[in-house]
């Protein structure tokens, strides 16, 4: 059997680059055949998949039976993935805990003002 290979034409055609564009929009293609296009995606979704959403999670209040039960534990996971976790990279802190210390630091530069 003859496979057809899948293709983005909706995504890749030139009508569609030229409106983005006219529009001013900046387009999140990546480069064709390379498989590290999407790793951070996938990554993300996998660690989301094992971590909110596995039977022993601590984000699930219970079974997911309903679409509001899974964003209720999405909301959980993505509000503890970005202000609770520690990261290893970042010291065992959280990143808003890096955040937090990494504005602390920034000194803004104020004019000096000399007298006339």
């Amino acid at each position: 059997m003859l496979r057809r290979p899948v293709e983005s034409a909706q995504y890749t055609s030139i009508r569609f680059a030229e409106t983005l564009v006219a529009e001013g929009i900046a387009a999140s293609i990546g480069s064709i055949g390379d498989a590290y296009d999407n790793a951070l995606a996938e990554s993300t979704i996998g660690l989301f998949k094992t971590e909110a959403l596995a039977r022993d999670s601590p984000f699930l209040t219970g079974p997911l039976r309903s679409l509001d039960d899974v964003e209720y534990a999405t909301m959980e996971w993505v509000d503890w993935y970005n202000n609770r976790r520690l990261h290893s990279l970042l010291g065992h802190v959280s990143p808003a805990e890096y955040e937090t210390a990494y504005y602390a630091q920034q000194q803004p530069s104020q004019p000096v003002m000399t007298q006339p």
